[in-house]
């Protein structure tokens, strides 16, 4: 069975896949991803929503530099793809892939709704953004 990339980033438990946040006791501040080791004891942990809207984004046009890129392509066999900030209303704002063909139809402010997507060629998956 597929894993997500990271222990503790996405639940799956619920009606469809959703983030896992953390809500700083002290203050309320929401944070993405749940932070872990000693400063996760300051914080509750909680979903988050799956939709949200496109904030900003940009496109990524050439093969990032290995590391910290770990993509199963090479100079050759790169695609370009979107990455943005969705935010979830009340919330956060989350630094994601954004899953679409066609980046002309991207629009600041469009609604966009939470996806997984396989990781490179192994069983693992982690999340992206959407249109809705």
């Amino acid at each position: 069975m597929a894993e997500p990339i990271a222990p503790g980033l996405i639940d799956l438990s619920g009606d469809g896949p959703r983030l896992i946040g953390g809500r700083r006791k002290r203050d309320g501040k929401i944070v993405f991803p749940l932070p872990t080791g000693p400063e996760a004891a300051n914080f509750d942990r909680i979903t988050l929503q799956d939709r949200g809207t496109l904030w900003s984004y940009t496109v990524q046009r050439f093969r990032p530099k290995s590391p910290p890129y770990t993509g199963d392509d090479d100079e050759r066999t790169f695609k370009p793809y979107a990455l943005g900030y969705v935010e979830l209303p009340d919330e956060v704002i989350v630094e994601t892939r954004i899953e679409i063909d066609d980046f002309a139809q991207l629009k600041i402010g469009q609604p966009m709704a939470l996806t997984l997507q396989r990781f490179r060629d192994d069983d693992t998956f982690t999340y992206a953004f959407k249109p809705v």
